[in-house]
């Protein structure tokens, strides 16, 4: 039987953490990182490599947040891209365009491709999660003269953006097996913070809801966002989303920030900042099998360093 309450005083705060990929696990420890894939013959196949040394802007409060989060962003694209070439997700046929763009570019088409995605994916998320809001709110502004009223009403567009999104892609069945993996490595996380041995049983009866996930820390930012920008002048709308970017890194910060005080400590504020990003992973997380499990399971153990201490969150 799952653990609905993972609480305990006396276990250990590992900084240990992970992401799910294409039918694998991404593990990240203090000094190795592991990406752990099911092979299409059933096999796991585990890659192991440093975890780079985290730079002084990378450890000091309050600016850190930022350059963890896009090296993050980067780091987890690699090693999505990497289980796609594993898992044989990437070997469907190559359309003519793509076969006379990579006979162009040669060894440069896949960082080409990968950097057309990345601006993409990036310029998807501006339009759906700044432009849009924005633009809605601004045509209801002449009604409602409240700066913080206008930007709760912008927030509670993006949540609701954000909300129907991640509804509708955990019903694709690639995504959906992807949410089950990362439910498998909250599980694995959680079991060795319980200091119990990483076994398909021991982990299974942990909760799939960590408070440390980036599904929280996305969740807190844009409640924080309600806070920040509300001093943010309803103008331009051009002018007003630029202004939000040049103000995200701020709010990306404090969210960071939040999410580090979560997995430190267990006490009655944490676990009301927690709980909104912990009622969200039910749509980012589901419950895996034990083939998933194995999978957790194979990564964290490459990961775990030799003395306890060294992974302490």
């Amino acid at each position: 039987m799952e653990k609905k309450n993972n609480a305990c005083s006396d276990c250990l705060k590992t900084s240990i953490g992970g992401q799910a990929v294409l039918e694998g696990i991404m593990m990240r420890g203090p000094e190795k990182t592991a990406l752990s894939v099911r092979m299409p013959d059933g096999s796991i196949q585990t890659e192991v490599s440093p975890t780079p040394k985290k730079t002084w802007y990378k450890k000091a409060p309050f600016i850190r947040g930022i350059f963890n989060f896009f090296e993050s962003m980067k780091e987890g694209y690699t090693y999505l891209m990497r289980s796609a070439e594993l898992s044989g997700s990437l070997e469907e046929e190559e359309s003519e365009f793509e076969k006379k763009l990579r006979a162009k570019l040669g060894d440069k088409y896949n960082t080409v491709f990968e950097s057309v995605i990345m601006v993409l994916a990036v310029c998807l998320a501006l339009g759906l999660f700044m432009f849009l809001p924005a633009f809605l709110v601004k045509q209801v502004q002449p009604f409602i003269g409240s700066n913080v009223l206008l930007t709760a009403i912008e927030s509670c567009m993006k949540l609701a953006i954000f909300f129907v999104y991640l509804y509708a892609v955990s019903h694709m069945e690639d995504i959906k097996r992807t949410f089950m993996y990362h439910g498998a490595e909250h599980k694995c996380i959680f079991c060795y913070e319980h200091g119990e041995e990483l076994t398909v049983e021991n982990v299974r009866k942990y909760t799939r809801f960590h408070p440390r996930c980036g599904t929280s820390f996305i969740v807190i930012t844009l409640i924080l966002s309600i806070l920040v920008f509300s001093f943010i002048s309803w103008g331009n709308v051009w002018t007003h989303v630029i202004i939000k970017l040049l103000c995200l890194p701020i709010t990306m910060s404090l969210a960071y920030e939040c999410i580090k005080f979560a997995g430190r400590h267990d006490n009655t504020f944490t676990r009301i900042l927690s709980a909104p990003g912990l009622w969200t992973q039910r749509l980012t997380t589901r419950e895996p099998d034990d083939e998933m499990i194995e999978v957790a399971i194979a990564a964290m153990k490459e990961v775990i360093p030799e003395n306890a201490k060294d992974a302490l969150y």
